[in-house]
């Protein structure tokens, strides 16, 4: 027997017509490169975000076909996360801040027909703009007025896209697995691997986001996303908020900025934000230096990064904001696990408490989480035991877009590897304890190990290469460089750091160069990091 309930299908459309319906005078305040404080309400947002839509359909985008965005928190963006998925299209979130070879790559494999672009984005896709052949035309998101002089395919405003359009239409009706959005993650080796949301995943995932034991989000709160909008749709917020009625306040290019996120706290009335740990960092140094305050502030989500105690200690003792730690990944969208204490645990001192809130958290529901040892059997949660994480769900990709061949990191019964290595305890709370060991993660950023390696091999006075990652107190953990030198050469890490300058991301740059005269490797050839661990970080 079946329930007699209707079949409506969870789709991003949704979200956007109960936010106009429901909402429809929240505001969205944004900092752009053409506006020091941009400032309109959802209803506005949804009426550009239809004049989008049918700017879409008029150029000719189909169902299915991705579009590219270049850009930063603010509510262009925004605009786009709707308007782009609401014809049926693939919002692909690209993260400028990658290795032009990786962009080229990315936006290659995906197809991208359009690119919408901050302006101050534009001068990197210039140069690889001749690398760049499936690209028909390039959007600048600003208005004719503030227009850079660019020599980008087919070049034009944002606001004369949308200009002349009408802000009336009606959506296609969508089934709730129709792709939606395109994120690449490059947290493995090789190149880079693209997830591929569907709307009722992301409808899924925002549910649960906005629920108590996680982000909590009302109407009475103003959230400000500062973990980007294309690093994993900003951790869900630019969905959850609509959903609850929240004013969001976007920081747009000044993301890292402490003076522009204090004034937007104060100004704007800021209760909620989340980010990577370095942007707290920047925003506390500022306070330290300035004396001033964050008043109206109230809770920190902190992921990205394992969140040092020292950030949430600050935050509570001279600012009065309490910190969540959280975890995911891009193929999970990314909620993974939130640290919340249970009732009984808010009795226990300061140190126990602190003991808890510095693990991960527990899982979101939807997420069921194990860890298993290299046998994959599965090992019990008594806080001790310690292997690979494994972890499935509604919300957690079954597959890499467009890969060619079947997934080496999901096995026959659905279970995703995340490559981090962790515990669970008797109360369900999660700790990672290790990565997988080729890649680094920076400031919540990925940096692969090998790729790194194989461009140092590649100097004429290189023999061997490995990289670590090593303990850094502002980006949590950073590349240190190990080189074996050929024989006869007296190559400095000065001159091997100015060879690979212009050869990887400049936030990928080790931060040192050491010389050994062996590197050591197990018995099957590979090279035996936990040994260069145990030198170089003091750790395993």
């Amino acid at each position: 027997m079946q329930g007699l309930m209707m079949d409506r299908q969870l789709t991003i459309t949704s979200i956007m017509e109960h936010a106009d319906n429901n909402h429809p005078n929240a505001e969205i305040v944004s900092v752009t490169c053409d506006s020091p404080r941009h400032r309109y309400t959802y209803a506005d947002a949804f009426r550009r975000t239809r004049r989008l839509a049918n700017a879409l359909i008029g150029y000719g985008v189909r169902p299915g076909d991705r579009v590219a965005t270049f850009a930063w928190n603010d509510y262009r963006h925004f605009e786009l996360y709707y308007g782009i998925a609401g014809v049926g299209a693939v919002t692909h979130t690209v993260n400028p801040r990658l290795f032009p070879d990786q962009i080229t790559y990315i936006v290659n494999h995906a197809e991208d027909r359009l690119v919408f672009v901050d302006p101050l984005i534009v001068p990197a896709l210039e140069k690889i703009k001749d690398d760049l052949p499936c690209v028909e035309a390039y959007i600048i998101l600003t208005d004719d007025d503030n227009m850079p002089d660019t020599g980008l395919k087919n070049a034009q405003s944002y606001e004369s896209f949308i200009g002349s359009q009408p802000d009336r239409i009606d959506w296609p009706e969508l089934d709730e697995k129709t792709a939606c959005c395109l994120c690449y993650t490059s947290g493995t080796t090789g190149n880079p691997k693209g997830v591929l949301y569907h709307h009722r995943s992301m409808v899924l995932h925002t549910l649960i986001g906005i629920s108590t034991d996680c982000f909590d989000l009302s109407v009475r709160d103003v959230v400000m996303p500062v973990v980007p909008m294309f690093h994993v749709n900003a951790w869900g917020l630019a969905y959850g908020a609509p959903v609850a009625g929240t004013k969001l306040v976007f920081p747009g290019p000044k993301m890292g900025d402490g003076a522009t996120l204090q004034a937007l706290i104060e100004e704007e009335q800021v209760t909620y934000s989340a980010g990577v740990p370095t942007v707290w960092l920047n925003l506390l140094k500022y306070l330290d230096e300035t004396g001033k305050q964050v008043g109206t502030l109230r809770r920190v989500v902190i992921g990205g990064s394992a969140c040092p105690r020292s950030i949430m200690e600050e935050f509570e003792e001279r600012h009065g904001v309490y910190v969540n730690h959280a975890w995911g990944m891009t193929e999970m969208s990314p909620l993974g696990t939130f640290n919340t204490l249970k009732p009984e645990m808010q009795k226990l001192s300061r140190e126990e408490q602190f003991a808890i809130r510095e693990k991960q958290g527990r899982a979101l529901y939807g997420v069921e989480m194990k860890i298993v040892d290299d046998e994959n059997n599965e090992l019990p949660w008594d806080g001790q035991s310690t292997g690979l994480l494994k972890v499935r769900g509604p919300f957690i990709c079954s597959d890499y877009y467009n890969t060619g061949v079947p997934s080496d990191v999901h096995d026959g019964d659905g279970w995703f590897s995340t490559g981090d290595v962790g515990s669970i305890d008797a109360e369900g709370y999660l700790q990672i304890t290790d990565r997988s060991k080729d890649v680094i993660k920076s400031g919540g950023e990925w940096i692969s190990s090998i790729d790194l390696e194989n461009t140092a091999v590649g100097h004429p006075d290189v023999a061997e290469a490995a990289v670590i990652g090593v303990p850094h107190p502002k980006w949590s953990e950073r590349p240190l460089l190990i080189i074996v030198r050929k024989e006869g050469s007296e190559v400095t890490g000065e001159a091997i750091l100015d060879w690979l300058r212009d050869k990887v991301a400049k936030w990928w740059l080790p931060d040192d160069v050491v010389f050994v005269d062996e590197i050591p490797h197990t018995a099957t050839g590979k090279i035996q990091k936990t040994e260069l661990r145990k030198r170089f970080s003091g750790s395993e």
